[in-house]
């Protein structure tokens, strides 16, 4: 099983740098709103775009989705660690808890 990440050490590492943000949900449920800096990478993409947006298979990586109840986060999180990432992490309040609590949030799709 993934490692959990608590919203207030996701927040930390997000101000510090220190971790690549994975939106498993995608499409318009991330143009609407995601994490700051997060990219969009669902469960039938990791296997052709995991390389692409995640180049250093040892960087970490906090994946979300909706909330606890969605399991697309877990779902990236497991094809990630088959391909070799060697520190993911979940986020399983996802982003109704982050927006819940007032955290910033960023919309529309990447540039």
């Amino acid at each position: 099983m993934t490692e959990l990440i608590s919203r207030d050490a996701l927040r930390a590492r997000i101000e510090a740098g220190t971790v690549t943000v994975v939106d498993a949900l995608g499409g318009g449920h991330y143009e609407q709103q995601h994490l700051p800096g997060a990219v969009a990478l669902t469960e039938d993409e990791v296997a052709n775009r995991a390389a692409e947006l995640l180049p250093d298979r040892a960087a970490t990586i906090a994946v979300y989705c909706s909330n606890a109840a969605c399991g697309n986060s877990q779902a990236v999180a497991t094809r990630l660690e088959r391909l070799g990432y060697t520190r993911v992490l979940k986020y399983r309040e996802g982003i109704q808890d982050w927006a819940g609590a007032g955290l910033p949030v960023e919309s529309g799709m990447p540039a």
